[in-house]
């Protein structure tokens, strides 16, 4: 069995909230500064957590586990009820078997980046391919968003950038095929990892979920399911917005988890939490900026530490 990108970055994705973080810990540090647990106080936190927009169904389960532990435990200082603030958070980000998810028994591994026009699908393709490369592995890449010729350009840019085949199509060319022919160039050159590029497409838009619904199928059949795997690009700058959009996404095909890109230009880093509980999605990776070598591995610890102070963060 074949991992790829296996070491999390716990420091990058602290950093990764650092807005998050000057516009919440100040007010998480004050809830939890209180001389004992009060009402007020889960109301503030009710008011914080959303406000961080963590969402409110999610907000509300971790209020609810809270409060059940805090009765159960017979607990009325605030520090302690932090620390299960922090342990729910980490349970809920702990989606099972998100460590296997780019697991294959052997390569290629098979991308498809899915997501909405403006989700950050192509950059997020370009740090994950140099990433890819700074672990020895050999990359192609398929530009099979053939709606846009921008797109095209762009893929091929990156690949002429960072020195990565691309297999480029015209314009208007059926995107199934352009996947096949990938995974046909892909095959010929025994490249480790193959990552593909789709249209970026408005979930109401049902003839091109249709579309999408092809290149998987056209994947499929070209490659064992195991090494198939979808992966959900998501603007956290969009916020709940962003979860809307995503659901018809993993209703149409399988994905295995979240590339959740500019979550350093959000202070709104909570909706991580809501994309784990809602979608039932790990998010596997983040962008943490605007260079080839801003992405990190997600590491769930150094989120949480990130949002509420301690050893992944630069607060306590």
């Amino acid at each position: 069995m074949i991992r790829f990108l296996r070491r999390s970055d716990r420091d990058k994705t602290a950093r990764a909230v650092e807005k998050t973080r000057s516009a919440w810990l100040s007010r998480v540090t004050s809830i939890f500064s209180r001389p004992r647990l009060s009402d007020d106080l889960w109301d503030d936190l009710e008011e914080a957590l959303i406000s961080a927009d963590v969402g409110v169904p999610t907000t509300q389960k971790l209020l609810d586990g809270l409060r059940g532990q805090v009765r159960e435990r017979r607990l009325d200082d605030p520090a302690q009820a932090l620390d299960l603030l922090r342990e729910q958070m980490l349970r809920i980000l702990d989606v099972d078997g998100a460590s296997d998810r780019l697991l294959v028994r052997e390569p290629p591994l098979v991308l498809l980046m899915v997501g909405v026009n403006g989700a950050g699908k192509t950059t997020s393709i370009a740090k994950l391919a140099h990433a890819f490369r700074q672990e020895g592995r050999s990359v192609i890449l398929g530009a099979a968003d053939t709606f846009r010729a921008a797109a095209i350009d762009q893929l091929q840019a990156w690949g002429r950038r960072l020195d990565i085949d691309v297999i480029a199509p015209r314009q208007g060319a059926d995107p199934a095929a352009v996947a096949f022919d990938t995974l046909e160039a892909a095959a010929s050159r025994r490249a480790d990892v193959v990552i593909i590029d789709t249209a970026g497409r408005l979930h109401t838009r049902k003839n091109l979920m249709e579309e999408l619904k092809k290149v998987h199928r056209v994947v499929g059949r070209r490659v064992q399911a195991e090494s198939r795997k979808a992966l959900l690009t998501l603007d956290a700058t969009t916020g709940q917005n962003g979860l809307i959009q995503a659901r018809a996404f993993t209703e149409a095909i399988e994905c295995a988890g979240v590339f959740l890109a500019k979550l350093d230009g959000t202070a709104k880093g909570g909706v991580v939490l809501s994309i784990a509980d809602d979608l039932g999605l790990p998010v596997l990776y983040v962008g943490t900026g605007e260079q080839p070598d801003d992405v990190a591995v997600f590491d769930p610890r150094g989120m949480v530490d990130g949002l509420l102070g301690g050893p992944g963060g630069s607060a306590a």
